[in-house]
């Protein structure tokens, strides 16, 4: 029998389907508290292909292979009767196509680093479509986001247009696949990067389906990001008639499960690439310069309708733990990404070397894809130290680059950051972090906030968590970073940084 079955607690499975891999694990309500059980989880890798300069491509049947893996898992160790939900949390740009009757894909997933299509944004900027992007969705006309992704698929691959196609993220082919093909549906946290949202009337546009030639009826259902979505078929692999009743892109999700509910309340995640989000509330706010307006959230009508809708400014970054990465298998400087932060701390300082790791283009608030990696001021005396220093370094330096230019918008000063992901691990970079914004950084016991996030939307809704209130409840600080008062290094170090930045832009010639 099942150690973990039969003990009257119920669980939610959150599957959290990264850029590199995919992780399933059991949420239990008081995980933080003293005497909580053991982390139940399970992780796959899959496959990076590069097909070509710039291109990024996923197997999308390699995705559901080590999802259906991960969670088969995770419910064989606690039991499927103590599972009450599933919730799901995903990479979101990343755009596949596949045909509803057979279930296979057309080819490969476009991942959301891709910059195949920085010339067709170009392209409609210049026919001045950017003030229709702004409006309407809140982003920028960027090949980050999937319109131009799934424009660039139905032109370049033999795709019939009918009935049979299924355009969508990562998280509508899970879900379709969970349900034996019975629901093709999506949440508006995903919804909202297609480039094809209305973020206020929280509907497919019409228009900008026009302008990128997408058919309306091969995109998804969009649904609360907290409520039913449907159940697992037993043609999935798992047990049949688990409830799917959370979805939300992954970093909508980390704010959700930072407990960042009220206006102002604002979180980083340091992941492949780092995300800042702040909670601005049930307004839609108007475009700001170098950020995106972004739905965070809905919740399904009910007790918690005072929170229907929620809305969040963010500050994207292209490449921060990818860079660990980088140094690790490209310039095989570690042999593990764990081993950049005690290598940076070898040295006091970067001796001077600054690393822009512009790889894909740099995001907010630059929004520049014809940028490129840059390396300055080595000197004979640099090290691979100093290269790990200034990797670290500029995680911090990119994540100020983005909170100032969102404090500038918003118009608040942010009072603290949340932060999460795998880097956050890093004492003297958070302690970096707390130093360059100036404000107090805080790290929750539990950094895997993308898979809690999934799984309170999907706990909310099936009763496993009563409250928001009940949720924040849960988040527990592990440690607390304040900033130095001196201002005068990191403020020059931070110049010199945007000195750097500038001879990253624009490196591609167009």
């Amino acid at each position: 029998m099942n150690p973990l079955a039969g003990d009257g607690r119920r669980c939610v499975v959150a599957i959290d389907a990264g850029t590199t891999g995919v992780r399933s694990r059991a949420i239990f309500p008081g995980a933080n508290s003293p005497g909580a059980r053991d982390v139940i989880a399970s992780y796959r890798e899959f496959t990076q292909h590069y097909p070509d300069n710039g291109w990024v491509e996923h197997d999308a049947d390699e995705i559901w292979r080590a999802a259906v893996a991960t969670l088969a898992d995770v419910i064989r160790s606690v039991g499927a009767e103590c599972v009450a939900a599933i919730g799901i949390t995903n990479q979101r740009e990343t755009v596949l196509a596949w045909n509803r009757d057979t279930g296979i894909p057309y080819g490969t997933a476009i991942v959301w680093q891709d910059r195949r299509t920085a010339e067709r944004c170009d392209q409609l900027f210049a026919e001045g479509a950017l003030p229709l992007v702004r409006e309407t969705t809140g982003l920028v006309l960027d090949p980050y986001f999937s319109a131009s992704k799934m424009e660039w698929l139905l032109t370049n691959r033999d795709i019939p247009r009918d009935a049979t196609l299924a355009l969508g993220t990562i998280d509508s082919w899970l879900v379709w696949k969970l349900t034996g093909g019975a629901a093709h549906v999506t949440d508006p946290s995903n919804a909202s990067r297609t480039m094809l949202f209305d973020i206020r009337s929280l509907q497919w546009s019409r228009p900008l389906c026009d302008l990128f030639d997408i058919p309306m009826n091969a995109l998804p259902e969009v649904r609360p990001s907290s409520g039913r979505f449907g159940v697992t078929a037993a043609s999935a692999g798992v047990p049949a008639g688990i409830p799917i009743s959370g979805i939300a892109g992954d970093q909508q999700a980390a704010l959700f499960g930072q407990a960042c509910f009220s206006p102002g309340m604002a979180k980083n995640t340091y992941g492949t690439g780092s995300f800042v989000l702040l909670n601005v509330g049930d307004t839609c706010p108007q475009p700001a310069e170098g950020m995106l307006t972004t739905v965070a959230w809905t919740l399904a009508d009910g007790p918690h309708a005072e929170h229907k809708v929620t809305y969040a400014l963010e500050g994207a970054i292209f490449v921060t733990g990818a860079a660990v990465q980088w140094l690790r298998d490209g310039l095989q400087v570690i042999e593990s990404a764990a081993e950049v932060g005690p290598l940076a701390a070898t040295v006091a300082d970067s001796g001077g070397v600054y690393i822009v790791p512009a790889f894909t283009g740099l995001g907010s608030p630059w929004w520049d894809p014809y940028a490129r990696g840059t390396i300055v001021g080595i000197t004979r005396g640099s090290t691979k130290a100093h290269l790990a220093r200034a990797v670290v370094e500029a995680m911090a330096y990119q994540t100020r680059d983005a909170v100032d230019a969102m404090s500038t918008a918003a118009g608040v000063q942010i009072a603290d950051l949340r932060v999460d992901g795998g880097a956050s691990a890093m004492d003297s970079m958070l302690q970096m972090q707390a130093d360059q914004l100036g404000v107090t950084v805080r790290r929750p016991v539990d950094q895997e906030t993308t898979a809690l996030g999934a799984a309170y939307l999907a706990g909310l809704a099936e009763g496993v968590w009563p409250s928001l209130a009940a949720i924040a409840a849960e988040w527990t600080v592990d440690a607390v970073f304040e900033p130095e008062p001196d201002r005068t290094f990191t403020d020059l170090a931070h110049a010199t940084w945007q000195r750097a930045v500038a001879c990253s832009r624009d490196w591609i010639q167009h």
